[in-house]
């Protein structure tokens, strides 16, 4: 379980994909520091296991084994080497809880439809597939790329978030386009509500 708060971003070292098999490289001192092989790491907000640790010169490096069902359904796709990741590390019993459930479990892509300043904020509109725009509602949670934020608008095909400058500073938002892709999971918590309601 994860909480959206991201405590770094890493950069995409490399990335290898064969007929069978998809590696991801990320550089991430950070994040690698007692990490054991197995560990979880959310990355752009997809859980993903550290499958091996190591050091090229003064780089530590973290590598993931993808499945090929996670690279077509998240912006991994989309990475290239010198690309920046938001990282987070499980939350363990007893953290400080600051954002919101987030398991990991990517439901869909979105699109940076507009990005603008306003003050020493931005706001970003984001167009989402309807099976993660059922869930979002006015000052409810979303996870985009792994942060967890605050809805601040929502439309037809698109919803709007407002980042504060330290968490465009601290996340990989910072040098995302317009057009570009970002990771979305849809709050747990209204999951469980339409699922339980369903019922009755």
């Amino acid at each position: 379980m994860f909480t959206g708060v991201i405590q770094e971003t890493g950069m995409i070292e490399r990335i290898e994909r064969g007929e069978k098999f998809i590696r991801l490289t990320i550089c991430a001192p950070k994040t690698s520091r007692n990490l054991k092989i197995g560990d979880s790491v959310a990355v752009n907000g997809c859980c993903l296991t550290a499958v091996k640790m190591f050091a090229r010169g003064k780089l530590k490096l973290i590598q993931f084994d993808l499945l090929h069902e996670s690279w077509r359904l998240t912006n991994f796709q989309f990475l290239k080497t010198g690309s920046l990741v938001n990282l987070e590390r499980p939350m363990r019993a007893g953290d400080e809880f600051g954002g919101h459930f987030v398991t990991g479990h990517v439901d869909g892509i979105g699109r940076i439809k507009r990005r603008e300043k306003s003050g020493v904020d931005h706001i970003f509109e984001i167009t989402a597939p309807p099976n993660v725009l059922r869930y979002v509602i006015l000052k409810g949670s979303i996870t985009v790329d792994g942060i967890s934020l605050t809805v601040a608008g929502v439309g037809k095909k698109s919803f709007c978030v407002w980042i504060i400058p330290h968490t465009m500073s601290a996340t990989a938002l910072r040098e995302r386009k317009v057009g570009d892709a970002v990771n979305l999971e849809a709050d747990l918590l209204g999951k469980y509500a339409e699922k339980f309601l369903s019922k009755k």
